[in-house]
């Protein structure tokens, strides 16, 4: 399905949940919807399915207008954050309800994509069951399950590995993205992760404060994110932000320090640089820039290590790889390339983006 919309707003009383907006997504891939709690996502794709209906624009599914058809004439599946089920259906039927409800008669071939994708989705010995007995986790794969069993040529994910432990989220991630590769349908998933927006690659659209503020691939929003809002939205953790100047010689910050950085020649003088935690080191490298520092904070977080640096240009956070012991109050020396910096101007749009990114 290709979806448009076109000048979409949604108010609620004297709240503006969406801010007006232009949005096609690319037929039969997968369009991550990014942003904080609150940016916007759930009143989007409840727009898009046809649960609500926007104050003003108009929605167009194959160039036909459906902005007032009701989500029960619509051809869409949807899967929350609160799951929900048939309770009084095992697991299996609930799975298989959509393939029988569109009138299959193949009892064999619904069996067989059932146990397919109770399978991949890990709940293959809960067919039997009913929902109440499961736990909520698994319960949501099985909403999930019947969602992708309905192969509807549009659906929509509100954020619907967010009751799964850690672990779990991490396999079905890689499962979902196989499962999506098909291109059997267009698939809109909301996520308020940036690292699940990069995992499941496709198409991003970031959203803020109900504004869209940037859609394209998801590793060209990553690597050149519009303006400072995106960068913000699209960095886990947040991007170390500090403030510059433009020199000759490229930028200055604070302390005297310089970064050699290309500059447009319309760059206004009161610039800030982006710096991403993955991009600095405890380690030199050649054409490094020192930043001697204080530790404020280290966190072991899975295989990583988040250190807080106090340093002559500000507090850094930098994504160590590995476990790094460090204690509060101890001298560390992080070191960056000024070729991984991002500059953006004084209105906060992006002037220059790294030349050698890390992901």
């Amino acid at each position: 399905m290709e979806l448009m919309l076109e000048r979409i707003e949604k108010q609620v009383g004297a709240q503006t949940h969406l801010y007006p907006l232009d949005l096609t997504l690319v037929p039969r891939a997968v369009t991550v919807l990014l942003g904080a709690t609150q940016a916007g996502k759930t009143s989007l794709m409840r727009v898009m399915a046809g649960l609500d209906t926007p104050s003003k624009g108009r929605v167009l599914a194959d160039g036909r207008d459906v902005t007032g058809l009701p989500v029960r004439q619509r051809n869409v599946s949807m899967v929350y954050q609160q799951f929900i089920n048939y309770p009084s259906m095992t697991v299996a039927d609930n799975i298989s309800s959509p393939l029988r409800l569109r009138g299959g008669s193949d009892k064999k071939g619904i069996a067989q994509r059932v146990n397919e994708l109770a399978a991949k989705l890990h709940i293959e010995p809960f067919l039997k069951r009913l929902p109440a007995e499961l736990s909520g986790g698994q319960q949501q794969r099985v909403a999930l399950a019947r969602a992708l069993a309905k192969k509807a040529p549009l659906m929509l994910l509100d954020e619907p590995l967010v009751n799964l432990d850690y672990k779990l989220r991490e396999e079905l991630r890689e499962e979902l993205s196989n499962l999506f590769a098909t291109g059997e349908s267009t698939v809109v998933y909301a996520t308020t992760e940036p690292t699940e927006a990069l995992l499941l690659g496709g198409y991003t659209a970031v959203l803020d404060a109900g504004e869209l503020l940037q859609y394209g691939p998801t590793a060209e929003v990553f690597h050149r994110p519009r303006s400072i809002r995106v960068a913000r939205a699209f960095s886990d953790p947040p991007m170390n932000l500090v403030a510059g100047t433009a020199a000759t010689i490229g930028v200055t910050l604070q302390a005297g320090l310089n970064l050699s950085v290309p500059l447009p020649a319309s760059s206004t003088s009161a610039l800030t640089i982006g710096i991403r935690a993955s991009a600095l080191r405890v380690r030199q490298r050649a054409g490094d820039l020192a930043l001697p520092g204080t530790v404020e904070l280290a966190e072991i977080s899975g295989s990583d290590t988040f250190v807080h640096v106090e340093t002559p240009i500000g507090e850094l956070v930098a994504q160590l790889t590995g476990v790094h012991q460090l204690t509060i109050g101890e001298a560390v020396t992080l070191y960056l390339n000024p070729a991984q910096v991002y500059v953006f101007d004084a209105a906060g749009n992006l002037l220059v983006a790294p030349s050698q990114e890390l992901i």
